[in-house]
């Protein structure tokens, strides 16, 4: 019988469990002990069912560069060596031990296996050789062993550099890195397609738009604002998954309303930045927030009723909050800055109310409790399955052409926004030169300046490379006709205005078209 290998992570926002007495007694608190050895809060640990632990796995996570990394790198990175240490493992050798032909097996396991009934995609396992990678990188630094992932070497399109291959573009490739895989998988919906993606798996209907008998949906309002909150923000599903009530403002007259995203909740940031919500998405999230009909409160007043939130260790009272600052004032004394309150910290954070401790965060589970963000990932898999259950039933074919995955929304807000600042861009005003339309041009910035600011990329280029890239040769003309009403009146509003300011009249406007009806991917 194999030791097999898991994975725990350390959580200081918990109690440290006891070690009762005997020799572990001299341990001391558990939590000290840890941060003394490099931990922070989320780091892995990797362990055997035995309890046996291998010290130079784990101290690859509490050191440069890992150490730098965020709490679901961290996780991702780990997953990966636990099926990396499993896989040796029934083959007998050691990390320390592996070669390149090791990680071949590996990869011909994970991805053509057929023995294997959990084969990943191409995609999935560039996920794994990065962690690898790095992992190997960083140990043959620290203990002199060869890199067995660089030690590929393609079998063919080489120039003598070893692992090394042209890719597309005349970009370099390692040779484990499988040829059907993209540094990114861009995937992207239209909005007819989305909201029957929403509608069907998420709200209760069918493909015939009709509510389905017997349907209840507890957490209906919450679902479909969260996911009309990515598609229409752009965030990530951690940023958005994070938010607090006080940083979100209410509902106006105003199209676009602006929030901050806090530093600690984004990706690799070092400071916050601001973002947009549209009207709609605000409104939703206020009805399900609502005091008297929202499932927001609903599950609060059970959580209160049972007394789960007394129960909460290191749980933060909050007083008051300064918005204009965007700092949190406590109860006992003291403040503290929404701007280095990551994810978990942010589900400790509540207020004192007539009925109770009450939570800041936003998006609550059925129970009351805050909800995970990596919980959300569980809502898109449900939905998914729904989807295609309810396509099977309908008497469709195969697999469902409707589906989604939590980053897909934040593709699709980087197309329309392209679609509309592409818009913006053509010279479909009569009467301008050349130099006007640069001025035009200026006022608004470049368009991958500007896209980078709203998806919150500190580098245009990663933003016109990563996301954008299938759809630089796209007409306007097309890109308009993916666009709804409302937008498309938005981006005749915009050049009319400017227009308007330049004493001329606004002929030619693109207008939407036929919409497709379904999603596209490149």
């Amino acid at each position: 019988m194999l030791d097999r290998w898991g994975v725990a992570f350390y959580d200081f926002l918990k109690p440290p469990p006891g070690l009762g007495g005997g020799v572990l007694e001299g341990f001391g608190d558990l939590h000290e002990r840890a941060a003394r050895n490099g931990a922070q809060h989320g780091t892995p640990v990797l362990v055997t069912v035995s309890g046996f632990t291998d010290p130079g796995v784990n101290l690859f996570f509490r050191v440069s560069p890992m150490a730098g990394r965020g709490i679901r790198t961290w996780r991702r990175y780990a997953y990966t060596l636990v099926v990396w240490l499993n896989f040796l493992q029934v083959f007998g050798r050691s990390w320390r031990e592996a070669t390149a032909r090791d990680v071949e097996a590996f990869k011909d396991w994970r991805l053509t296996d057929v023995r294997n009934d959990e084969r990943i995609m191409a995609g999935s396992f560039d996920a794994d050789r990065a962690a690898l990678n790095t992992f190997y990188t960083w140990a043959s630094g620290k203990y002199g062993l060869l890199n067995p992932v660089t030690g590929i070497s393609p079998a063919s399109g080489t120039d003598g550099r070893s692992g090394q291959e042209l890719g597309p573009g005349g970009r370099r490739r390692e040779g484990i890195r499988p040829s059907g895989s993209r540094r990114r998988q861009v995937k992207w919906m239209l909005r007819v397609p989305f909201e029957q993606w929403r509608d069907v798996g998420l709200c209760g209907y069918g493909f015939d738009g009709v509510r389905r008998a017997g349907w209840r949906g507890p957490n209906e309002d919450r679902d479909a604002a969260f996911v009309n909150g990515l598609y229409g923000t752009g965030l990530r599903l951690q940023e958005w998954g994070s938010v607090l009530d006080v940083e979100l403002p209410r509902s106006s007259a105003a199209r676009l309303s602006r929030a901050w995203l806090a530093a600690a909740c984004l990706k690799g940031a070092k400071e916050g930045r601001w973002y947009r919500i549209p009207r709609a998405v605000l409104r939703e999230v206020e009805g399900y927030a609502d005091p008297l009909e929202g499932s927001r409160t609903e599950a609060i007043r059970r959580a209160q009723r049972r007394g789960s939130y007394e129960r909460l260790a290191y749980l933060r009272v909050v007083r008051g909050y300064n918005a204009r600052s965007r700092v949190l004032y406590l109860e006992g004394g003291g403040s503290l800055s929404v701007d280095v309150l990551g994810p978990d910290e942010r589900r400790l954070l509540f207020r004192r109310t007539a009925s109770g401790l009450e939570p800041l965060a936003v998006w609550l589970s059925p129970n009351g409790m805050p909800k995970k963000v990596e919980g959300w990932e569980d809502t898109f898999t449900a939905a998914n399955e729904r989807v295609q259950r309810v396509w099977t039933e309908a008497g469709g074919e195969g697999l469902v052409p409707l589906w989604c995955r939590p980053h897909m929304c934040r593709h699709s807000f980087a197309l329309k926004w392209y679609s509309l600042l592409s818009a913006v861009w053509q010279p479909h005003l009569d009467g301008f030169t050349e130099q006007e339309l640069l001025d035009i041009r200026e006022m608004f910035g470049g368009v991958w300046y500007a896209l980078s600011l709203l998806i919150g990329h500190a580098d245009p280029a990663t933003t016109r490379e990563t996301y954008l890239e299938p759809f630089t040769a796209l007409q306007v003309d097309y890109l308009m006709e993916l666009l709804d009403g409302d937008e498309a009146k938005g981006i005749e509003a915009l050049i009319r205005t400017v227009a308007e300011r330049g004493g001329r009249t606004l002929t030619g406007v693109a207008r939407p078209g036929v919409r497709p009806s379904v999603g596209g991917r490149a």
